[in-house]
């Protein structure tokens, strides 16, 4: 995968985003510091509305539908829990990536794992990589971790608590994040699919190509559900637009997970997510019933 991350940003610039209503530009320093209550106070009380919401794609049935369908787009399986210990550079200039989701050692994400799950468990394979994984953030770059760095996140993905770290690690950067901000849209299960798969397909960058670009976009493009618009059309521009930063990519240009699968589902009118779901990616089909 390829990602622009906005992991490292500091969280007023986070919850400006989260809740600006999709300006393409995060503030500076300045207006960070002198806002930031302003925003912490903004999500507190919009958090309170979208807690009242249905859960929609967290609830845990579709919660494990969703990352059945990532899973099938990201590693061609729909059994997500073998990926723990998967690790691999596929030549995208991130770097190593690696499991459930596809963290990154050049995107931050990984180093945040890697940075809770020693907190709490100091003795971990991983832990000696730490200076590395620092030093190479940002770079596709194997600098200190070869050789080595493999075989103990192998080591690592047999430790249940690391498996519950990448758990929480997605949740907290990509699936919590991409639902909430899709019931602010006023988007249902399958919108807020299609939002989360984009945060991990593009990372939460504000660039053209990031989440937040891309949803800046589409909703130049037409209106959300939130804003009065109709839900299928705001869904079909936001696809577009995902789609337009996949074709604009040097490499893993492929758009079947929009083509085939979300697009799919769309065109049924399956808002809801409902199964049975019937979608390919890479050629593959994939049943979900």
């Amino acid at each position: 995968m390829t990602r622009l991350v906005l992991f490292g940003a500091p969280i007023a610039i986070v919850v400006s985003i989260l809740f600006s209503g999709g300006d393409s530009e995060p503030p500076t320093i300045t207006q960070q510091a002198t806002d930031a209550d302003k925003h912490a106070a903004e999500a507190d009380d919009q958090a309170e509305e979208i807690d009242a919401l249905p859960p929609g794609l967290a609830a845990p049935a579709m919660k494990e539908t969703a990352s059945r369908l990532v899973a099938s787009a990201e590693a061609s399986t729909l059994d997500w829990r073998s990926q723990y210990g998967a690790i691999e550079d596929v030549g995208d200039g991130t770097g190593y990536t690696a499991g459930i989701i596809g963290f990154c050692s050049g995107t931050n994400d990984m180093l945040q794992l890697v940075e809770a799950y020693t907190e709490d468990h100091p003795d971990n394979p991983l832990a000696s990589f730490l200076p590395a994984l620092r030093a190479v953030d940002g770079t596709d770059s194997h600098e200190g971790l070869d050789p080595g760095f493999t075989d103990a996140w192998h080591r690592a993905a047999e430790d249940p608590a690391f498996r519950e770290a990448q758990d929480a690690t997605r949740d907290k950067l990509y699936f919590e994040p991409a639902v909430r901000l899709a019931k602010m849209d006023g988007l249902g299960t399958l919108g807020q699919f299609i939002y989360y798969d984009a945060m991990v397909l593009h990372g939460p960058g504000v660039e053209a190509d990031g989440f937040y670009g891309i949803r800046d976009a589409a909703m130049a493009a037409a209106d959300t559900a939130s804003e009065g618009g109709d839900e299928k059309a705001y869904l079909d521009a936001f696809l577009d637009e995902s789609r337009s930063a996949i074709k604009a990519r040097r490499m893993q240009r492929d758009t079947t997970r929009i083509d085939t699968a979300q697009r799919v589902f769309l065109r049924e009118g399956n808002l809801g997510l409902k199964k049975p779901l019937v979608w390919q990616v890479y050629g593959e089909t994939f049943r979900i019933t």
